[in-house]
């Protein structure tokens, strides 16, 4: 548990955000202001210089998370925070820290699109843009709170699977949980445990085993962290390369390093599965929630049980990978799945539906305006 001045404290997503990114041990924050994710941004660069790191104000959100992934390859925990315009200008270095293993977390703060939007609008209508911004399709871990608690917890965990895993792990808000300001118990955060990427080193004897840049063994393995610049040569590119990190388009060993970018990720898909869930015995009725509609979602549920309705309710925290296994043991003697989302069509719907078997699916999207209880409730009862 951090050290706190007082118990509780008003704080909002974005501030919790950014103390979670400082408890898990982040050195450097580089950003450009950009609602509805200024809130991370002036926290970090009034912050972080003050505990020994650096904070910087980028020229743009190119350049921001470009200064990121240079500080990572240095050695340090880097994060950048933005919203769905500054995304699309990220995804190119998003991929770049992807193909070259560099640890970084982005906190993005979903607004109404598309392009400019509404700056002040909420939605939830980045998930696919976030999802599957790379070329190949390779999984990138996403994690979203609905709280402010959760948006330290989140921030703290993106840290830790971002440093294991060696890739970049987005947290991903909306703009009601990140503005929102709300009281916060400190005694409420659970007691979190700081973890790194694991490090290639010079020992008495010489250098530490296989000096390749990505070298492993099994594809699921992660390579130790050779910093750029240090004792060791380190070959950095965002090309196709082999273990050594030297360009190839597509021998067998090149193959088997874009292989692994994979296979990283889902031998550990199981343990970054993360949900709430409150279920009812006897419920037909299953609602799946995620962000701020989560609030809504249990709002929902309390009426309904009032009434006398069986229901139970499912509150994503990692939505990618997805948690299958947690999504397939709350379906017990459920028959309708009902799934809000601010976003058209259903996003997040049109990739968790194929994980259920017979159950009717249906969602409850709009845009514009935030989603009501009452209009969760049409499509149970």
């Amino acid at each position: 548990m951090h050290d706190v001045q007082s118990i509780v404290r008003i704080r909002s997503g974005n501030q919790m955000v950014a103390e979670g990114a400082l408890r898990a041990g982040c050195k450097f924050f580089a950003g450009y202001p950009i609602t509805p994710a200024s809130g991370i941004y002036k926290t970090m660069i009034d912050t972080l210089p003050g505990k020994g790191g650096v904070a910087l104000s980028a020229p743009d959100e190119i350049s921001a998370l470009a200064y990121c992934v240079g500080a990572s390859l240095r050695g340090q925990k880097a994060m950048t925070a933005t919203s769905g315009p500054g995304w699309a200008l990220m995804t190119e270095t998003v991929q770049y820290a992807l193909m070259t293993e560099t640890p970084v977390v982005i906190a993005t703060v979903q607004r109404l699109g598309p392009s400019t939007g509404g700056a002040t609008q909420n939605a939830q209508g980045d998930v696919l843009f976030v999802e599957n911004c790379t070329s190949g399709g390779y999984t990138i871990p996403v994690f979203t709170p609905s709280n402010p608690i959760e948006c330290y917890e989140l921030t703290h965990i993106a840290f830790t699977w971002s440093e294991l895993l060696r890739t970049p792990v987005v947290v991903m808000l909306d703009k009601e949980v990140g503005m929102t300001s709300e009281d916060v118990n400190y005694m409420d955060i659970h007691d979190l445990t700081t973890l790194s990427r694991q490090r290639t080193s010079m020992s008495g004897n010489g250098m530490d085993k296989n000096i390749d840049t990505y070298y492993f063994e099994n594809p699921e393995d992660v390579p130790s962290f050779v910093p750029v610049g240090g004792e060791i040569k380190s070959t950095v590119t965002g090309s196709a390369h082999n273990k050594a990190g030297r360009l190839q388009k597509n021998s067998p060993e090149t193959l088997e390093v874009l292989y692994h970018l994979q296979k990283k990720i889902d031998a550990n898909a199981n343990q970054m599965e993360l949900v709430k869930r409150d279920i009812e015995e006897g419920a037909r009725t299953l609602i799946v929630s995620y962000g701020i509609t989560a609030r809504t979602a249990r709002e929902a549920v309390r009426r309904l049980r009032k009434n006398g309705e069986k229901v139970s309710w499912l509150n994503v925290l990692s939505l990618f990978p997805v948690p299958e296994n947690k999504l397939r043991n709350s379906l017990h003697g459920i028959e309708r799945i009902v799934i809000p989302e601010e976003n058209f069509g259903g996003q997040y719907r049109s990739v968790i539906e194929n994980v259920f078997d017979d159950q009717d699916v249906v969602g409850v999207n709009k845009i514009g305006s935030m989603i009501t209880p009452d209009e969760i409730i049409a499509k149970v009862v």
